[in-house]
């Protein structure tokens, strides 16, 4: 009798509370959790890095709009296994960060939803977007998601020793304009510094050596992909670039078996003169460079990839805001638009992380070229270039050639051979794809 008492006055009890009225909006990011730091802030110009950013932008958006709630659930790096199983459950979230190179793979199965008519809704055109942000989204000539940033590999330089070296400027690194004058200032680097000219995370990091032969067949116009079932790497242009790295490797004129935390570590101890990483590193390093007594200190600058070959070009991917399909009301997809919008206005506040802003009015501002370093890197708004839009299991794909090139340039694998078997390794996927 009293349990039965208890439940029913609980029923009054939630029966008197007054009903949720706002427009729920379930936002699916990465990026980490932070909430004990900025839980509560909406001051994002006191906000840093890319989770105390996101964590905030959302609270301020919920604070400005007290009609709509952005329920965030933060999953672990980067989430795609949760989010296809969400998917398998037709209970996927409103929307979700997405990197533009898995978009591909969504899109193809038609699980994400073409989101002109909300950036239309929102009052974006697609004419906002920077080239290399709009060519991310962009899969088979339609644009399924807003991008949100580029991000893609840099030359992080430290300028003490490329001074020792006398391969300073009017305060810049000369960085090479050919294969044989890279060479030729990696020896002149190491006999003037006893130190690799390149820290490279060889280690566990396909990226490395995938980024590398990427840049520099897209900057000859290669065709790496002649369609969405084959790659074509068992050429001229990509042995040739290998061979680069290998002979790199061979003279030891970069830091060998080293993996990511190791080779950040030798960076931020002065052991090298350049370490090809990603945007993501810009504000680390660069808090190093502000630090008295540091090795960096007053000795940081970061630069797109030189052009050796063809034309500037950059091997870029990026992180985006993707609507999976699933119904919606009107007023969820209204309340969806305006987030995007407010997003969009807050780019900027972002490209405090070090990632290249996917908006032209923010890479063309002066507040922009006043952030440290983004006068250097802003290039790749416009020369970087994804993977064609039809190609799935890009992740996959980066893998196989990661180990292969690996192989190739630490010299276990002839180049010819190391290329013929991932491209055989890689077409063998990409035909399993149905």
């Amino acid at each position: 009798m009293k349990r039965a008492l208890i439940i029913l006055l609980a029923l009054i009890a939630a029966s008197c509370a007054p009903a949720d009225k706002r427009t729920h909006i379930n936002l699916q990011r990465f990026f980490g959790e932070c909430g004990a730091a900025y839980g509560h802030s909406i001051d994002v110009a006191k906000a840093d890095g890319e989770c105390g950013i996101m964590t905030v932008l959302i609270n301020r958006f919920n604070a400005e709009n007290p009609d709509i709630i952005v329920d965030t659930n933060v999953v672990a790096w980067p989430g795609y296994a949760q989010l296809t199983a969400q998917i398998a459950a037709r209970d996927p979230p409103d929307l979700v960060t997405i990197h533009q190179g898995v978009l591909t793979d969504y899109a193809a199965r038609g699980l994400a939803e073409p989101i002109e008519p909300i950036l239309r809704q929102a009052g974006i055109s697609p004419d906002a977007f920077t080239d290399a942000g709009r060519r991310g989204v962009t899969k088979n000539g339609v644009i399924y998601a807003m991008p949100w940033d580029t991000i893609g590999g840099l030359f992080h330089v430290n300028t003490a020793l490329f001074a020792k070296a006398g391969l300073m400027r009017n305060g810049k690194p000369v960085l090479p304009t050919s294969p044989a004058e890279l060479l030729d200032q990696a020896r002149q680097f190491k006999a003037r510094t006893g130190k690799p000219y390149f820290i490279q995370s060889q280690v566990n990091d396909p990226a490395t050596h995938v980024r590398n032969l990427y840049t520099y067949l897209l900057a000859q116009d290669a065709v790496i992909f002649p369609d969405a079932t084959h790659i074509r790497l068992a050429t001229p242009q990509a042995a040739e670039i290998v061979n680069l790295f290998r002979t790199i490797n061979a003279e030891g004129l970069s830091t060998l078996n080293q993996d990511t935390p190791a080779a950040i570590n030798s960076f931020l101890n002065g052991e090298g003169g350049i370490y090809p990483t990603g945007t993501w590193m810009i504000g680390s390093f660069e808090k190093e460079a502000e630090t008295p007594g540091r090795p960096l200190y007053k000795s940081y600058g970061v630069y797109p990839y030189p052009r050796l070959w063809g034309h500037p070009a950059a091997f870029v991917d990026g992180h985006s805001w993707v609507m999976p399909k699933r119904s919606r009301t009107a007023a969820t997809r209204a309340a969806i638009a305006r987030l995007l919008k407010f997003m969009s206005d807050h780019n900027f506040d972002w490209a405090r992380t070090g990632h290249v802003s996917a908006m032209k009015a923010v890479v063309a501002s002066p507040a922009f070229a006043a952030l440290p370093h983004r006068a250097d890197i802003a290039p790749l708004a416009v020369v970087g270039r994804p993977l064609p839009g039809n190609i799935r299991r890009q992740g996959a794909i980066e893998g196989i050639l990661g180990e292969e090139l690996a192989a190739a340039v630490s010299g276990q694998k002839p180049v010819a051979q190391a290329l013929a078997d991932a491209e055989r390794r890689a077409n063998r996927l990409l035909a399993t794809i149905d």
